[in-house]
């Protein structure tokens, strides 16, 4: 705040003390005073006028920096109202009740959304372990009915195929709906990646056989992460490569190496590729790009989810692409100064 801007707050009281002035003026005048006694009486008010004006600007101005300082050094702004430093002044005190009283109401509608998306979350988590065991009832069938006759002519491995499709549209509703909760629902430890990438194979076998998928792995590494997270990210990945295949040699690749500064696991595939201008948004929630609206239909979701934890896992993740060859998506997994001391 200028003292420009003071003034100009306050132009109407100067008006009216200028109008004082000169009607005080004229009664002195008029009662028989001199005009050098007069001139010095309206000195006098001029000085106190201007006291009291500077020592008011310099309060208010000390006041504002202090409320400033405040709302700054803290991440929780909606509590203002009750942080404001306290005031002599009338006009604060009703302020800072009337902050208080809608920053109590903010809270309140905040509490009620947090509510109502809780409630969102333990309904969809229910939703999909209901639904969950019907899918598994139906992989159990497939796997008790394989060396039937009414099986036999691909029958099983087309019904296998399509239950997985389900399972892993299943998965992404629930992975959604936990993902704002990372910090809540993981455990870091030592992973092999090679035998996460196998778990992710395995659970996907009728899939990648149905479409003639080749895979080829070298995964000698570890990282530290949280297993069903990761499990999850390269479900996800390998999902959109079977998707976005070569139609005539379809094969991916998940390799690892080992770095300085830690671990990065490496899903390349010879499918669609991404086009060049498409690359920048392919983590943008529900960007489908050019593939999606060609090919299968797509939801936009799987790589936003794979960027949103990777995130919260403190997960590096970056993707090349040509478009027509092939796409190429990196994991970097860190090491931590406690994690090299274990290892050490």
């Amino acid at each position: 705040m200028s003292f420009g801007e003071f003034l100009k707050d306050r132009i109407l009281m100067l008006v009216l003390q200028g109008v004082c002035m000169t009607g005080l003026y004229g009664f002195l005048r008029l009662t028989g005073y001199g005009r050098g006694n007069c001139i010095l009486i309206l000195l006098v008010w001029i000085l106190i006028l201007a006291v009291y004006i500077l020592t008011s600007y310099a309060g208010r101005k000390r006041y504002f920096k202090e409320m400033k300082e405040i709302l700054e050094n803290t991440d929780k702004r909606y509590l203002l109202g009750e942080l404001m430093p306290d005031s002599w002044q009338l006009e604060d005190k009703i302020y800072k009740e009337l902050i208080r009283k809608s920053n109590k109401s903010v809270i309140e509608e905040i509490r009620k959304v947090q509510e109502q998306q809780e409630e969102y979350k333990e309904y969809i988590e229910s939703w999909v372990h209901e639904i969950k065991a019907p899918i598994t009832g139906i992989s159990l069938i497939c796997e008790n009915g394989r060396s039937k006759e009414n099986f036999k002519g691909g029958s099983f491995r087309k019904i296998s195929t399509e239950n997985q499709k389900i399972e892993n549209y299943v998965d992404m509703v629930l992975y959604y709906a936990r993902s704002e909760n990372v910090y809540k629902d993981y455990m870091i430890q030592r992973i092999n990646l090679k035998e996460a990438v196998f778990e992710v194979l395995e659970k996907n076998r009728f899939l990648l056989i149905e479409n003639g998928i080749r895979a080829e792995v070298a995964c000698e590494d570890f990282a530290y992460t949280d297993r069903k997270w990761l499990v999850f990210i390269l479900n996800q990945m390998i999902l959109n490569s079977v998707k976005y295949r070569n139609e005539e040699t379809p094969v991916f690749r998940v390799f690892s190496q080992k770095r300085e500064n830690g671990t990065v696991l490496v899903i390349s595939d010879n499918g669609t590729g991404i086009k060049k201008e498409e690359l920048s948004r392919i983590f943008e929630k529900g960007f489908t790009g050019t593939n999606g609206r060609t090919h299968e239909c797509s939801t936009g979701m799987g790589l936003y989810l794979c960027k949103k934890l990777c995130t919260r896992l403190g997960i590096g993740i970056s993707v090349s692409s040509t478009y027509g060859e092939g796409t190429e998506i990196c994991l970097e997994f860190p090491i931590s100064t406690y994690i090299a001391r274990e290892d050490a």
